[in-house]
């Protein structure tokens, strides 16, 4: 198994609590932006590879990402701030939905750096391993499809996040070459339908949950 799980003492639990937990906060409040590639691994109840992929993650704070694959298939996801947008090139179909309801109780939530986005999460304490500073949260909603998620960070930067989900599959993404809070063009975050692609979905003009958008 890639990870080990150490029991520690109270006090050191106590402290890496509070560590933990700083540093989640910290990755929510101070990371504006956030480059990086990343291999993501998709693992069965078994702890077998079932299928690996990769590409290149964005961030720009608040409410904006962008999740792009480049191997196997050419897909991306794109988070304007109001709507979702997921493209899959070799279907020629993009999906588009109010962002508020794809990303409410997704770990999706932590990427957007919404202020209220650990309200959606039970924080579960923390631990060290490979060098790393590993974060176990819970979602507070049991139905999210999600049981549990943890991100890793080293020298206070994000370079893993691992979820559990409903099914027994667990999901590993590590980061590369991270930067962050380096400006990215906009035009990341903004997505034109190509000519010919088919969109199944009805993209919201206005977002409830934040006034500046009406």
């Amino acid at each position: 198994m890639f990870l080990s799980y150490a029991v520690p003492s109270m006090a050191d639990e106590n402290a890496e609590i509070d560590a933990g937990r700083a540093l989640v906060d910290a990755f929510i409040s101070d990371v504006k932006t956030l480059e990086s590639d990343f291999e993501q691994s998709l693992m069965d109840a078994n702890g077998d590879i079932v299928e690996v992929s990769s590409g290149t993650l964005e961030i720009n704070r608040p409410r904006q990402f962008r999740w792009a694959y480049d191997e196997p298939f050419e897909q991306s996801l794109v988070a304007d701030g109001l709507n979702i947008w997921s493209y899959d090139v070799d279907l020629a179909q993009v999906t588009v939905k109010p962002q508020a309801e794809a990303l409410a109780n997704t770990p999706a939530l932590l990427l957007g750096g919404s202020a209220t986005a650990m309200d959606e999460f039970i924080y579960d304490g923390s631990y060290e391993d490979g060098g790393l500073t590993w974060v176990r949260m819970h979602p507070v909603d049991t139905e999210s499809g999600f049981s549990r998620l943890e991100l890793a960070f080293s020298n206070r930067t994000l370079a893993r996040m691992l979820f559990f989900d409903n099914l027994e599959q667990t999901t590993l993404v590590s980061l590369s070459g991270v930067v962050v809070n380096e400006t990215i063009d906009p035009v990341k975050f903004s997505f034109k339908t190509p000519d010919g692609v088919d969109v199944v979905g009805t993209p919201a003009t206005a977002d409830p949950s934040n006034p500046e958008s009406r």
